[in-house]
C-alpha cells in the first residue's frame, strides 16, 4: 500500500526546492527588496512620524532562534520593505507635502500585518504596540517609543487605501453575450499582491513550469459585515431619503414580510433596519454550492441561485480572488482579488480578474483555468477561451439536461459529450492546441455492438442509413469543438472533458488552493470582518492576501532551511 506524501513531505524530498530556496542558498540575495513598479511616482510627503529602516536578517543564522519566530517575523528580516513606501503612498491618495504629517505608510502596512497574522482586534494590536515586550517589533516597524499611531489614524489608513483602490474611474470591459457588455472597475489594491509575486518567483519558490503554463482558479469567501443584520431585504433604496411626498419603497414588504413603515424621524435619511455605515452590504442565503438551482436560459444571465432557506442567512460581503496553483511544490498564493457584496454574482467580476492578469503580469502564461459552477457562463469561458487557457469550468446546470431524448438533436449529452443524431456518444481524440479545439470521433461503434447512450423509438439499430459507416472511414463521424458547440452554446463546452481523470487532477488542486486561501482568512477571524465599512473591508481583505503570499513565501523558505539543516546534521 502506498502511502501519500504530504506537500510538506513532498518539497522536503524535492531537492532542487531545498537548495534553491534555503536561507544558506538565499544569503547572498537577502533581504529580497520590494519590488517597485518603474511608473511608480515619488511620495509627496517630506518628513514622517515614523520611518521603517531595514534591520536585517543575520539572527536566522543561528538555528535554535527559529524555534520561536513566526512567520511574520521571518517576513520582517527576508523582505526589504523600502521600495513599498512609494507604492503606498500613491495608493493613499497623497498628493502633495500639505497637511499633518502622516506616520510612514511601511509602518501602518507591517503594523497592521502584526495585527492581521496573529488574528488580534485593533484595540489589542496597539495595546501590544505600547507593551515593553514588543518593543522590538517598534523598532523594526520603524515607530518612535513615545509616538505611536492611534484607532483613528489605523481607520484613515484602511479608508484612505479602499477609496483609492480604483484610479479615475478605471474599468475593463468584460463581454457579455447577445454583443452585450459590462464595465467592472479595476482594482489597484492589486499592486501590493503583484509585490508579493514577484518576491515569491525572486525567491524561486514559484517554478518556471508553474508560470509558463499556469493553473489558476476564482473563488469567493462570504465574511459577515461588522453591522448586525435587521433585515433580509436591504438594497440601496433602503438608504435613499423618504418624505411624505416621496416615500421610500420597502423591499422587505414588497416581499410579503412586516418591513418598515419607515415613519420615525431616525428613518428619514436612512431606513432604521438598514446598516447606515454599511450601505453596500446585503443578505444571501449560503447553500456552499453553486449548483443549487437549475438555469431557464441555455446561456443567458440566470437568476440567483441562493434562494430563501436554501442555506445558511449571511449577511455581509463577498472576497474574490483569482488564485494561483504551484502544483509541482503544492501550494497556492493569490494573484489577484475583489470585494463585493455578499449577493453578488461572480462571473463578471471573475472574468475582469482574468483578463487583468496581462496587465500585472506580463510574462504569465496560462494555461488551464479552473473554476466552480458559479463561473460557468459565457463572459468567463468566452474569455478563458480567448486567453488560450483549458478550461476546466465545473458544470452549469440547465433544465434541458433532463431531457435525454433531446441530447442527439442538440448534438451533446449533459455532460458536454458530443453524440451522433442516433444516439451513440462519440469518443475524445485529443485537444489541438494549434486550433484551439477538441476532437471527437465516433469510430462507427455501432456496428460493434455498442449500446447507444439515448436509445430512439423511430431508430433501427445498428442504423445502417448512417452515411459514415463506409469502411473508407475508419474512424467514422470527427467532430471538432472549439469555443462553442455547432448551434452556439457554450455552457457545457470543455477543452479537457468533463469528469476524466485529467480534469479531476486540475479542478481538484485548484479548489485545494481555493480551500487554502479561505482556510487561512477563517484563522486569522476573517469569517466575521472587524471593521465598518466596504472600503475599509476591501482595504483589510487585501492587505490579508498580501500577508497569506509573505507568510508563505516565510514558511517555505523556513522548510527548505529545516530540510538542508536535517541533511548537514545526518
Amino acid at each position: 500500500m502506498v502511502t501519500e506524501l504530504t506537500s510538506v513531505s513532498t518539497r522536503a524530498h524535492d531537492t532542487v526546492f531545498v537548495d534553491e530556496c534555503s536561507l544558506s542558498s538565499l544569503g547572498q540575495r537577502l533581504p529580497l527588496e520590494w519590488p517597485t513598479p518603474p511608473d511608480t511616482p515619488a511620495s509627496p510627503k517630506r518628513d514622517y512620524r515614523s520611518h521603517y529602516v531595514y534591520r536585517g536578517w543575520e539572527d536566522l543564522l543561528d538555528t535554535t532562534c527559529w524555534e520561536y519566530l513566526s512567520d511574520f517575523d521571518w517576513v520582517l528580516r527576508l523582505v526589504d520593505f523600502e521600495g513599498l513606501r512609494d507604492v503606498l503612498a500613491q495608493r493613499l491618495g497623497w498628493t502633495s507635502a500639505c497637511g499633518k504629517k502622516p506616520f510612514d505608510p511601511v509602518s501602518m502596512f507591517l503594523l497592521l500585518g502584526w495585527q492581521i497574522t496573529n488574528g488580534w482586534s485593533r484595540a489589542q494590536t496597539l495595546r501590544n504596540l505600547r507593551n515593553p515586550r514588543y518593543a522590538d517589533y517598534v523598532q523594526r516597524f520603524g515607530f518612535e517609543k513615545n509616538v505611536l499611531p492611534t484607532e483613528g489614524g489605523v481607520r484613515y489608513f484602511l479608508t484612505a487605501l479602499g477609496q483609492h483602490s480604483t484610479v479615475d474611474g478605471a474599468t475593463i470591459t468584460v463581454a457579455l453575450d447577445h454583443d452585450q457588455y459590462v464595465e467592472v472597475a479595476i482594482q489597484y489594491l492589486n499592486q501590493l499582491i503583484a509585490g508579493t509575486v514577484t518576491l515569491l518567483r525572486e525567491a524561486g519558490l514559484i517554478t518556471s513550469e508553474a508560470w509558463e503554463h499556469a493553473l489558476t482558479c476564482p473563488d469567493g469567501m462570504i465574511h459577515d459585515a461588522a453591522s448586525r443584520m435587521r433585515c433580509t431585504s436591504v438594497k440601496a433604496s433602503c438608504h435613499q431619503t423618504t418624505s411624505p411626498q416621496q416615500p421610500r419603497p420597502c423591499p422587505a414588504q414588497e416581499n410579503g414580510k412586516d418591513g418598515c413603515d419607515c415613519d420615525t424621524l431616525d428613518c428619514v435619511q436612512v431606513c432604521r433596519r438598514a446598516p447606515a455605515r454599511e450601505p453596500q452590504v446585503r443578505a444571501v442565503w449560503y447553500s456552499g454550492s453553486n449548483q443549487s438551482a437549475q438555469d431557464s436560459t441555455e446561456d443567458g444571465v440566470a437568476s440567483s441561485t441562493d434562494q430563501e432557506g436554501a442555506g445558511e442567512l449571511r449577511f455581509g460581503y463577498r472576497s474574490l480572488v483569482l488564485q494561483g496553483a504551484e502544483s509541482t511544490r503544492r501550494f497556492s498564493f493569490v494573484l489577484l482579488d475583489d470585494f463585493l457584496s455578499a449577493n453578488a454574482r461572480e462571473e463578471n467580476p471573475a472574468t475582469a480578474l482574468l483578463l487583468q492578469l496581462h496587465s500585472f503580469y506580463p510574462d504569465l502564461d496560462l494555461g488551464v483555468v479552473a473554476g466552480d459552477a458559479g463561473v460557468a457562463y459565457y463572459a468567463f469561458l468566452h474569455a478563458t477561451y480567448q486567453l488560450g487557457a483549458k478550461r476546466v469550468i465545473d458544470l452549469r446546470r440547465h433544465t434541458a439536461d433532463a431531457n435525454k431524448a433531446a441530447w442527439p438533436q442538440r448534438g451533446y449529452d449533459d455532460n458536454g459529450r458530443p453524440l451522433c443524431i442516433y444516439g451513440y456518444a462519440f469518443t475524445a481524440n485529443g485537444f489541438d492546441a494549434k486550433r484551439r479545439r477538441h476532437k471527437w470521433f465516433c469510430g462507427q461503434v455501432c456496428l460493434k455492438g455498442a449500446t447507444p447512450l439515448v436509445a430512439l423509438d423511430h431508430v433501427t439499430y445498428p442504423p445502417q442509413e448512417c452515411p459514415y459507416l463506409n469502411p473508407g472511414l475508419p474512424f467514422g463521424k470527427v467532430v471538432n469543438v472549439g469555443e462553442t458547440f455547432e448551434n452556439g452554446s457554450i455552457r457545457l463546452v470543455r477543452d479537457i472533458p468533463f469528469g476524466t481523470p485529467t480534469w479531476k487532477r486540475f479542478y481538484h488542486r485548484a479548489r485545494n488552493a481555493s480551500e487554502y486561501r479561505n482556510a487561512v482568512l477563517e484563522g486569522w477571524g476573517f469569517k466575521r470582518l472587524p471593521v465598518y465599512g466596504e472600503q475599509r473591508g476591501r482595504a483589510l481583505i487585501a492587505l490579508a492576501d498580501v500577508w497569506l503570499n509573505l507568510t508563505t513565501l516565510a514558511r517555505l523558505i523556513q522548510e527548505a532551511s529545516r530540510a538542508t539543516s536535517t541533511q548537514v546534521t545526518l
